[in-house]
């Protein structure tokens, strides 16, 4: 099979959407698939791997949700792919965030392909830009014959504007990768790690957790909070928060490669994610899990899809530090707690394996494209 997979999103911006389309096109290609990823890139180097095209050599940093999108406005967009439909002559031509500007959409007015597009947002009482544009987009949405949201979260929010037909599928994760890793050798001194890994931008929550580890710190003096992400405009807010109180034992590691994530939530006794909303699925969660670590997440939409509270982990109130603060010291003094969630969680993680993921997706590929081709067969009338 011939797939195309297209991402509205910078290639060279390390993201949720982009890193799924990555783990799909390699499990494709195991699968003995032709797949080309199309993007555009603000950084092309030359060393991009042949199955990546790019169109559009620019890219422009729009608000999204409390976070910022890194998107391709070229005005040739159009034509590129156009020409690229009619050369390659894909079997399926996949669209991730389909009406995120500009690429995706592109693909939607032209292919003639079976044509399958996958949502990833969600966003607590639904969604601004669908809601203002929905008259827009509705008639584009015959163009698109299969519809894939990554959660239940992302189910609710679509389902508030669009009543079509959505079919879930998750987002995956590589089990092994992150159970087999090794722990750092630097943190493992004696000292409890309390681990957040993540971009420091507002609605990832980092605020409330250096809040509840101030409280925290007094009582478990044998404690570090490790902090892993690129920064989204908190870092030096957050450094300055903690010189200002003189909270000991806070490590700023800043942004750390995908293949190092997993050896820093093995090096944990504890993963945080203390976000305030807006996420689709909580990937993060399950790459904790997988690596057998418990998790306290904000009890919050995705969140919730993904953790049981009291089974992997717990789930506590986002923006309350006396809530995370009780929450995390409960773990770290409940050594058979954590080792029960962090077998509960690995074991939940594998429901979540790319290689049963990536299955399902090429099996509702074949769906779609045999439902599709049934209705083209009819006859007028019949």
């Amino acid at each position: 099979m011939r797939i195309a997979l297209v991402s509205p999103y910078d290639w060279a911006v390390p993201g949720g959407v982009n890193g799924h389309i990555l783990s799909l096109t390699q499990h494709f290609q195991r699968r003995g698939h032709e797949v080309m990823v199309v993007a555009p890139t603000s950084r092309q180097t030359g060393r991009e791997p042949p199955w990546v095209t790019i169109i559009g050599h620019s890219s422009i940093g729009l608000p999204a949700s409390g976070s910022v999108a890194n998107v391709s406005l070229s005005y040739n967009l159009g034509p590129r792919v156009k020409r690229l439909l009619a050369r390659e002559a894909f079997d399926v031509v996949h669209v991730h965030e389909p009406f995120m500007p500009l690429l995706p959409f592109q693909f939607v007015r032209y292919s003639q392909a079976t044509n399958i597009a996958t949502f990833h947002a969600a966003r607590e009482g639904g969604s601004r830009p669908y809601a203002y544009s929905k008259f827009v987009i509705q008639p584009w949405m015959k163009n698109i014959h299969g519809r894939i949201v990554v959660s239940f979260a992302s189910l609710r929010m679509i389902s508030r504007h669009f009543d079509d037909d959505f079919h879930v599928i998750p987002n995956g994760v590589e089990c092994a990768q992150f159970a087999e890793a090794t722990p750092i050798p630097e943190y493992l001194d004696g000292k409890r790690n309390i681990l957040y890994l993540g971009r420091l931008e507002k609605r990832k929550g980092l605020p409330t957790l250096l809040e509840a580890y101030r409280k925290l710190k007094p009582q478990a003096p044998d404690t570090r909070l490790i902090v892993v992400g690129g920064d989204g405009g908190l870092r030096q807010g957050a450094e300055r928060f903690v010189q200002q109180y003189g909270i000991e034992d806070v490590v700023f590691v800043g942004y750390v490669p995908e293949e190092e994530k997993a050896r820093y939530y093995k090096t944990a006794d504890v993963y945080c994610a203390p976000n305030t909303g807006g996420e689709s699925f909580g990937l993060v969660l399950l790459e904790a899990m997988a690596a057998g670590t418990p998790v306290i997440a904000s009890r919050i939409e995705g969140f919730s899809d993904v953790l049981t509270h009291e089974q992997e982990g717990l789930l506590a109130p986002p923006r309350d530090s006396d809530a995370w603060c009780e929450s995390v010291k409960r773990l770290l003094d409940d050594a058979g707690a954590r080792e029960a969630m962090g077998k509960a969680g690995a074991k939940t993680s594998r429901a979540f394996s790319w290689e049963r993921m990536s299955a399902l997706v090429l099996r509702y590929y074949d769906e779609v494209a045999a439902v599709r081709g049934s209705a083209e067969n009819r006859e007028p009338g019949t």
